[in-house]
This record gives structure tokens, sequence and C-alpha cells, in this order.
């Protein structure tokens, strides 16, 4: 089955809110074998949304309409769909009893305005709303099925997942499953190429690969009955392309970089600590952006200033002047001086030239040395990283988490 998802409101159009919606649903139909083939956004305009409609339904067996039904008169989904449907609106005093329970528990007085919401297209089934005012429904039509939803997230969202999910799921056949393997160090092109005669003679499973800050995510999809098991399908195909791309796959849920890396510190209960320059806090700020990384996650500093390196790092003025606060060595005393202050079992630092100023022929914009010490030793890298400055920045973290997945992964590579 074909879905197109229609979002109805000027302000989507206006750029004041974003259709986050439509992001939601299309990642959801999926699950009960139903493809979104089509995103529309249309204004409060009843010619327009009547022309989208027709659209939308002379291409897609679903359609899902979401805003456009609440008390004001630039509400006018409803109106218009049962318009082009042929159909004439009834008042449904179900509704209408909930919708004034809702008003008299709150003390607040209902106004007039708000009875269109009790109003729907003449033989559609209610979808209630627990959360808001807004009921929504679903129309069956020559065919076609049309589903009205309300427009803010925190009412549509238990809608969607209470009533609409199960609704389709109860009349697909298929399912679509689909696993999202993510890979760091291997650029689009090259993961591309290592795949391409996998995406070229793909059936069932399907195969996409697409880049995302610094990433490469391939999405792996299987159709299968819906009482079978997808898995079955995708298991072979994440294997052979784990065995073409090696440890650059570090994660099949979808999981981040930085959640991957905390997950390990805490399955193998090692402590951490970073000594940040060219980031500023960044590390920090992703690493507590995970629940319950103060297990393992002790502090961190942000030592800009050469002086600050050298009285909280213990880095040697010799080694400043010597290589200067860019460098593999000053990296290397970083990590190590936050792993001694600290007393981790893991000490990282980074430091490097995001820019746009402080460049020199020797040492140019994006690079960047990250160290990470360890009871055996410690182990530097040298990046040269391109982009403007919160991409330098963003993409040193990556690297850094990628460090870290790699040393608890196999700690025999850092000796």
């Amino acid at each position: 089955m074909k879905a197109e998802i229609l979002a109805v409101g000027t302000e989507l159009l206006m750029g004041q809110i974003a259709n986050t919606n439509a992001q939601y649903i299309s990642s959801r139909l999926p699950e009960i074998g139903i493809g979104v083939y089509y995103h529309g956004v249309v204004g409060d305009n009843p010619e327009r949304l009547k022309q989208s409609l027709r659209l939308a339904m002379s291409r897609a067996d679903i359609i899902i309409l979401t805003g456009g039904l609440g008390p004001t008169q630039d509400d006018i989904t409803k109106e218009t769909v049962a318009a082009v449907l042929e159909r004439k609106l009834v008042l449904d005093r179900t509704s209408l009893e909930q919708m004034e329970k809702f008003f008299r528990n709150r003390n607040r007085e209902m106004t007039k305005n708000n009875l269109k919401q009790a109003w729907f297209p003449e033989g559609c089934t209610i979808i209630r709303n627990s959360t808001g005012t807004a009921p929504g429904c679903i129309i069956e039509d020559k065919g076609k099925t049309i589903v009205l939803l309300p427009g803010p997230p925190s009412e549509m969202k238990p809608m969607f997942e209470e009533t609409v999910m199960p609704y389709f799921a109860s009349k697909s056949e298929y399912r679509l499953e689909s696993m999202y393997l993510r890979v760091f160090g291997i650029g689009e092109s090259s993961v591309e190429d290592a795949i391409m005669d996998l995406i070229d003679g793909q059936t069932n499973p399907t195969i996409a690969s697409y880049a995302r800050d610094g990433e490469v995510t391939i999405r792996v999809t299987a159709k299968y009955p819906k009482n079978g098991d997808g898995m079955d399908l995708i298991r072979p195909v994440e294997d052979e392309i784990r065995r073409r791309l090696g440890d650059a796959v570090f994660s099949n849920d979808n999981s981040s970089l930085v959640k991957v890396a905390a997950k390990l510190l805490f399955e193998k209960k090692k402590t951490i600590s970073v000594a940040e320059s060219c980031t500023g806090g960044l590390l920090a700020a992703k690493l507590t952006d995970v629940p319950g990384i103060s297990e393992v996650f002790d502090r961190a500093v942000v030592t800009y200033s050469n002086r600050s390196k050298m009285e909280q790092l213990g880095v040697r003025q010799e080694t400043l002047e010597r290589y200067g606060a860019v460098s593999e060595e000053t990296a290397v005393e970083m990590a190590v001086g936050i792993r001694n202050v600290s007393g981790t079992d893991i000490g990282i630092s980074v430091t490097g030239i995001a820019g746009p100023g402080g460049a020199t022929d020797e040492k140019p914009i994006g690079l960047v040395y990250t160290a990470l010490a360890h009871r055996d030793g410690v182990t530097a890298k040298k990046l040269h990283l391109w982009g403007n400055r919160a991409k330098i920045r963003n993409m040193a973290c990556l690297h850094v988490f990628d460090m870290i997945r790699r040393y608890l992964t196999r700690p025999e590579d850092f000796n």
C-alpha cells in the first residue's frame, strides 16, 4: 500500500513550526507494510487543500492529513475533506459529551466555536483524543483510506499509536522491518563502492546508504509476512556488509557513536576523564547527554590556554614551546595528565585548529590531535579534518568516541 502524508497549516509553510508529524508517521508506517511515497504541505486554503487532496487520492491508497481540526475559522480540514468526498457532516454526540467534560474538568467555559470539533464526515470511524479536544477520524471511500489527525504532536502521536497503527496492521498481510548499520571512518563513496554489487542486485531486502554528520548509514529493509520474521532476511545481508566493512560498522540498531562508546564504558566498567582544547567542552556535552553517564564519566576540563594546560594537566612548558599546543606531544601529555589527575581508567584529550583563524602553513585549519591514555600506555592520532568550525569540532568528537569504542573492543591494538 502506498501512503501520502499531507500536513495542513499556513504556519508550516511560513516556517513558524517544523513538520515533525510527517517524519514521525513515516518512521512508523513501514513496520506494518505501508510505504510512504509522498509528503505534502498545504496552507489553510480550501481550494488548495482540495487540489492537494485530489492529487493525493490519485496516486496513493492511504492519505493521512494532520492539522486543521481545531475550533477556529482557519481549521478547515474536515469540511474540505467532506466536500471532496461529497459527504455531509454529522454531529457525533459522544465527541460532544467528551469535549464538554474536558472543559468542565478544567473549570473552563466551552465557547461555541468548539462545537465544530464534534462534526464529522458521515460514515467515518472516530478516533478519540485523550489529550486534547479535537478528535480525528478514518474514512474509507472507493478503495482509498483517508485519516484525519490533529496537528499538535502531543495529541497526534497517541492517537496514531493507539488507533491508526492497529487499524492498518489488521488489514496488512505484510510487514516491513529495517536495520540501520552505522559506519564511521569510511567515506560514503567508499562504502557504496564496497557494497555496490549488493545494491545493484537487491530484491528483498532492499539496501540504501546515505551520509549524515560525518557518518554513513546503511538501511537494510525486508518485506515479510505478518506472522514471519524479517530478521531472517536481514541478518545474512548484515553479515555480508560487516564482512566487507569490518569494524567500521559500529552499530546495527541506529545508535549514535557516543551512545555506543558509553555503552561499552558501562559494560566494561571503565571510568573516563576528558581534557579538551579546540572542542571547548563539546565532548563533555555529548557525553552528558547519555543518561547515567555519571557512573563512568568523572570529569572534563577545557584547557584552552597554554597556561591552563600546564597548571591543570601538567603539560610541560618545554613541550609547548618546542612542539606547540597543537601537536601529538601535547595531546599525549594532556591525556596522561587528565588521567593522572582524575585517577580514571581512561584519559582522553583533543587539541587542534578549528578555524577560521589561527592556522599556519605547517598547521592548517582542521589539523587535530587526539590521544587516549590507559593503564598500559598512551595512543595518539593525527587528523586532517575539513569544513567550518562547527563541523571540525563535531568531527573531532566523533573520532574521539570511535577511539574509545575501538580501545574498549580491542585493547590489544592500543599496546
